[in-house]
């Protein structure tokens, strides 16, 4: 099975070797027809601590590294 990738912005460097990542997904309300944004924040491996605050970033799907990290981030996003 594959791994998920999603794509976010980084929103908190202040952990040691984790970065938190805001995701967001765009989807079309069933009801109300109006396009409606929602985002998840998902805690991310940075083993060489390259990433900051405002960088955008693809993260991956793995196995759990701790309680709460679940991703690691591949690489920075193109822009």
């Amino acid at each position: 099975m594959p791994k998920r990738i999603l794509q976010g912005v980084v929103v908190s460097d202040k952990q040691d070797k984790t970065v938190v990542v805001k995701v967001e997904r765009r989807f079309t309300h069933p009801l109300l027809k109006k396009t409606v944004r929602r985002s998840k924040n998902y805690h991310a491996h940075d083993e060489v601590k390259a990433y900051k605050v405002g960088d955008t970033v693809s993260i991956e799907e793995t196995k759990p590294i701790s309680k709460l990290k679940r991703w690691i981030v591949v690489s920075a996003a193109a822009k």
